[in-house]
């Protein structure tokens, strides 16, 4: 897998429909960097199986961090 940038990003499902065992509505995810997943509407996500996989972009709403919670979220990381 390639390189992705260390800043972390979550995202909030919204929508779980296609896969209720993989994601849980309301719940944050994190969000690994990926490009090519992104130019196809789809975005890669750490699941409930604690590796990373793509879903469509439209069952989550991205979340901006503050500078505090960012800090936190490299350090558990």
């Amino acid at each position: 897998m390639e390189n992705y940038p260390q800043e972390k990003k979550i995202a909030i499902c919204i929508n779980n429909q296609d896969y209720p065992a993989s994601l849980e509505l309301r719940k944050i995810y994190q969000i690994i960097t990926d490009l090519k997943a992104e130019s196809h509407q789809m975005i890669r996500i750490i699941d409930e199986s604690g590796e990373d996989y793509l879903y469509p972009t439209g069952y989550f709403v991205i979340v901006e961090l503050p500078e505090i919670a960012q800090k936190l979220f490299t350090k558990v990381g």
